[in-house]
């Protein structure tokens, strides 16, 4: 059931933030092993076959889900991204872009016209880099359906189509900051798998990660698994664990 997961070893170098994504001060990026094992690790929990729906609420620039979509079109039946920041919406919006069909082109060309417009070598190492990863999309399946929108993750709409996987790198430290209706009495990452629960279905798998020791959970909930790498701990649970927990 679900997907087998596996540590990469594979040079990611093309999907450095700021080569061909783009990137924004406030904005950070997230290691790309780490995203693509949590991935494989939620999928693998998925009480279903086949492709998966992917949510990411806290989703900044867009990195973590245009990343996740770019090196696992296989597994993804479809991507929403959203964030209470209107200027990360903005930003994200042209990185999910990418997903679409001729994204990966179009911002290859935008690259090479600004190597010649401004004389830049490095602009055009990263077109070549954008090449390089609209050859590996296409044949990995092409086009990703991907939805952008504004909404504060601790008071969601329900997604209008079926999610399966969360995954989302909460706020921490001086680089961003939480926003939104989180309750002033309870750990903010607490608050956030407790509203996405309410609007998930019960089969849904959450993943939370933070540049902290440990993710805190709900009182009474069991997760599905922890994971820790370097300075960034993760936590999956079950949607259904949190609603009725």
């Amino acid at each position: 059931m679900g997907y087998r997961y596996a540590r990469q070893r594979a040079d990611h170098t093309d999907l450095a933030q700021g080569c061909v994504l783009r990137s924004a001060p406030g904005y950070p990026g997230f290691p790309v092993r780490f995203a693509s094992e949590l991935l494989q690790r939620a999928a693998a929990r998925v009480e279903h076959d086949g492709p998966v729906g992917m949510w990411d609420p806290c989703c900044g620039s867009g990195y973590l889900a245009t990343v996740l979509g770019l090196l696992h079109r296989e597994r993804l039946a479809r991507v929403l991204a959203s964030d209470v920041d209107a200027d990360a919406v903005a930003v994200a919006e042209r990185n999910l872009d990418l997903l679409a069909e001729g994204g990966l082109r179009r911002r290859e060309r935008e690259l090479r016209a600004d190597a010649e417009r401004f004389g830049k070598p490095a602009l055009t190492e990263r077109a070549e880099a954008a090449r390089r990863l609209a050859g590996r999309f296409s044949r990995a399946g092409g086009a990703l359906p991907a939805v952008v929108r504004r909404q504060d993750a601790f008071a969601p709409d329900p997604p209008d189509v079926p999610v399966d996987v969360v995954l989302t790198d909460v706020p921490y430290g001086g680089l961003s900051q939480w926003r939104g209706l989180a309750p002033a009495e309870t750990e903010p990452a607490v608050s956030l798998m407790a509203a996405l629960a309410s609007v998930l279905p019960g089969g849904a798998v959450v993943g939370v990660t933070a540049r902290t020791r440990k993710v805190p959970l709900p009182a009474g909930v069991s997760p599905l698994e922890r994971v820790r790498v370097g300075n960034r701990a993760a936590v999956l649970v079950r949607a259904a664990d949190v609603a009725g927990g």
